[in-house]
């Protein structure tokens, strides 16, 4: 969370002399026909921070050796092609397939004969997301408007491990089939030859990703569900 807070203070604080500026003078305005486009495309590039929403199961608490489970996020990279269409003057619906790289680690304290012991547990995703978003505009004002975006997306992560025998490694296994929930926020900044996008999203899974084996790093957690912030820049 304190990362989230710190991208979105960072994020206000550069977008905050654009809209003081663009209050106080009224400019000629580019790429005057744009917003009545039916139809447009573009792409997005950007970085990602993915983790995981733990819920331990009993078994956690049975097990007198292992302290706490912890989820840490690292950063990645995506890219995704966009199509918007134009349903009203404020609003469109939004479909932008993204491929996603990224890693995230599950960090198990045990307490072993009074020595404190931490096993992390490194999982590799390559993720192909299919969001489909709803993105509401406010009005225009001189080259700019600011956005807010929700939807829901499917996650196909095509380097999944969940069928592959770890030979006795232990890994963490997740399965490769995810669905997820994501809100957002931006600006559009409209250029004279194309529109500039900064954009957060966040989203958070709905289904438990787990697969299960007998192993302790399984078997501890009831719920393991997908967690990711996002910050985008888009070219429209």
């Amino acid at each position: 969370m304190q990362t989230i807070n710190k991208y979105l203070l960072i994020f206000t604080i550069l977008l905050s002399p654009f809209t003081s500026i663009g209050q106080r003078f009224k400019k000629p305005q580019n790429l005057v026909k744009y917003d009545f486009k039916k139809l447009h495309f573009g792409f997005t590039l950007g970085i990602n921070a993915l983790s995981f929403n733990v819920q331990k199961s009993n078994n956690s608490l049975n097990n007198d050796t292992l302290l706490s489970i912890l989820a840490q996020n690292q950063k990645g990279f995506n890219l995704g092609i966009v199509s918007n269409l134009r349903l009203g003057r404020y609003t469109d619906l939004r479909f932008i397939p993204t491929l996603v790289f990224g890693e995230r680690i599950l960090d198990y304290r045990f307490n072993e004969t009074n020595n404190l012991t931490i096993n992390s547990k490194r999982i590799e995703s390559t993720l192909i997301d299919f969001p489909i978003y709803i993105k509401y505009k406010s009005a225009r004002y001189n080259n700019f408007r600011t956005y807010l975006l929700c939807g829901v997306k499917y996650s196909l992560d095509i380097a999944s491990q969940y069928k592959i025998d770890d030979e006795g490694q232990e890994l963490v296994k997740l399965n490769n089939h995810d669905l997820m929930i994501e809100g957002g926020f931006g600006i559009d900044f409209y250029l004279q030859y194309f529109k500039f996008s900064p954009q957060i999203k966040i989203s958070h899974g709905l289904i438990n990703i787990l697969s299960k084996d007998k192993t302790v790093y399984t078997e501890t957690i009831n719920n393991l569900k997908t967690s990711v912030w996002m910050l985008s820049f888009t070219f429209e």
